[in-house]
C-alpha cells in the first residue's frame, strides 16, 4: 500500500516537472510579451503545403490583391477584409470561397473570377496560412505592413452616395464647406464623419459640441414639461440632467410620462448598419476635395 502511494506521488512529481518544462520551454520561443496561443477556428489548422500557400500567394497577388489588398485588408478597389470576413474564418479548405469565386455574390459587388477550382482552393489555403499566424481578428499579419491609405474610393461616386444619403442635413458650401482643407489627415476625416462628427475639435463649422447631444422632453401628467440632456433610459427610469446642473429622474408606466427623444446622430447611427467599405472610401474621397 505504502509503495503504491509512492509511486502515485512520484508520477504526479513527474508529470508536474514535465508539464513545467514544456510551459517553460514554450515561454521561451514564445519570449517575454509573446501573443498568446491560437483563438479563432482557421488558426487551429496543420500546416499547409508549402507549395499550394506559395501557389496560392502569386494567384492572390493577381487575381484579389487590389481588391483585397496587399495584406488582406482591403485595396484600392473596396474590397472587404478577409482577415475578419466570417467566410474566411469558416472555410477550411475552400470549399466556402469557391462558390464566390465563381460569381454567387456578383450581385453584391463581387463578380465571377475566371480561376480554376485548384487556384481558388490554394488562395484560400493562403488566406489561411495568414490567418494561421495573425495577431488578432483583423489585425495585420506580421513583419512590415504598407501605410494604411483610405484614399482609394471614386469622389464622383462619393457625391452621388452623400447627394442621396447626407444632403437633407450637411451641405458642401454649408457645415462642411471646406473640411477637406480642416481635417488635411484622410484616416481622421474618414473616422470623424463616420462617428457623425464627433471629436472635430479644430472643426470652424455651426455644429457646436451641444447640438450633437441627445436631449429628452419629458412632459408628466401633471406639472410643466421638462428638457435636458439625456442621462439615463430604461423602462423603470429617465433621467436628464438640466442646463442648471440639475439632475431630474422620473418613473415609467407605460406610456406615461410622455417622453420625447431627440438624437442627432440617429441618422448616422443608422447609416453604420448599411455601410459598406466602398461607400466609406467613395465618401472620404468626396469629402476631400470640399477645400
Amino acid at each position: 500500500m505504502q509503495a503504491a502511494v509512492r509511486w502515485g506521488i512520484t508520477s504526479l512529481v513527474a508529470l508536474t516537472l514535465v508539464a513545467a518544462a514544456r510551459v517553460g520551454v514554450e515561454g521561451q520561443a514564445g519570449g517575454r510579451g509573446a501573443p498568446p496561443g491560437p483563438r479563432f477556428p482557421a488558426q487551429l489548422r496543420a500546416p499547409d503545403d508549402p507549395a499550394v500557400v506559395e501557389r496560392g500567394k502569386q494567384v492572390y497577388s493577381v487575381a484579389c490583391r487590389s481588391c483585397h489588398g496587399p495584406d488582406l485588408r482591403g485595396g484600392d478597389m473596396g474590397g472587404p477584409n478577409l482577415l475578419r470576413s466570417a467566410v474566411m474564418l469558416n472555410d477550411v479548405n475552400g470549399e466556402l470561397l469557391l462558390p464566390i469565386v465563381k460569381g454567387s455574390r456578383a450581385n453584391s459587388g463581387m463578380p465571377a473570377i475566371a480561376l480554376s477550382e485548384a487556384d481558388a482552393t490554394a488562395v484560400a489555403v493562403y488566406v489561411h496560412s495568414v490567418l494561421a499566424t495573425a495577431r488578432a481578428q483583423g489585425a495585420p499579419p506580421p513583419g512590415d505592413v504598407p501605410a494604411l491609405n483610405v484614399l482609394v474610393g471614386d469622389a464622383a461616386a462619393g457625391k452621388l452616395y452623400f447627394d442621396a444619403k447626407c444632403a437633407s442635413c450637411h451641405s458642401p458650401t454649408g457645415d462642411l464647406q471646406g473640411i477637406g482643407a480642416r481635417v488635411p489627415d484622410a484616416v481622421q476625416l474618414q473616422n470623424l464623419w463616420v462617428a457623425g462628427g464627433r471629436g472635430d475639435r479644430n472643426s470652424e463649422s455651426d455644429e457646436s459640441p451641444g447640438r450633437r447631444q441627445v436631449t429628452a422632453t419629458i412632459t408628466p401628467a401633471t406639472g410643466g414639461r421638462v428638457e435636458g440632456r439625456l442621462e439615463r433610459i430604461d423602462d423603470f427610469t429617465i433621467s436628464v440632467m438640466l442646463s442648471d446642473g440639475t439632475r431630474r429622474t422620473f418613473w415609467r408606466a407605460d406610456d406615461s410620462p410622455k417622453i420625447e427623444i431627440n438624437d442627432p446622430l440617429a441618422a448616422h447611427r443608422k447609416l453604420l448598419e448599411t455601410y459598406t467599405d466602398r461607400d466609406m472610401h467613395n465618401v472620404t474621397a468626396f469629402l476631400v476635395t470640399l477645400k
